[in-house]
């Protein structure tokens, strides 16, 4: 009878740890937008430059513009956040 027992209370405990590690995921992700706001472009690798496929000659990435980053999706989403909060403040 307490095996029963036991097994229907770590089924909870499993769904709060589940909700906590993805609380806690979530929070480190957010803290990386604010600190490094930029990642590396995936098509230049960080370079701002691409080689094209017929003269085998340097270009402008198109993806970056040629500055070899891209803002991060968490950090478009802080950002749009933070417009939205200034939106609705009265000055």
């Amino acid at each position: 009878m307490s095996h029963l027992a036991a097994t229907a209370t770590t089924a909870g405990t499993t769904a709060g740890l589940i909700l906590l590690t993805l609380a806690t995921v979530t929070l480190c992700y957010l803290g990386l937008c604010w600190v490094r706001p930029f990642r590396r472009c995936r098509r230049c690798q960080g370079t701002g430059r691409r080689r094209s496929l017929i003269l085998r000659t340097g270009r402008t990435c198109y993806r970056c513009d040629g500055n070899g980053e891209h803002l991060r999706p968490g950090r478009t989403a802080l950002n749009y956040l933070r417009q939205l909060h200034g939106k609705g403040t009265p000055r």
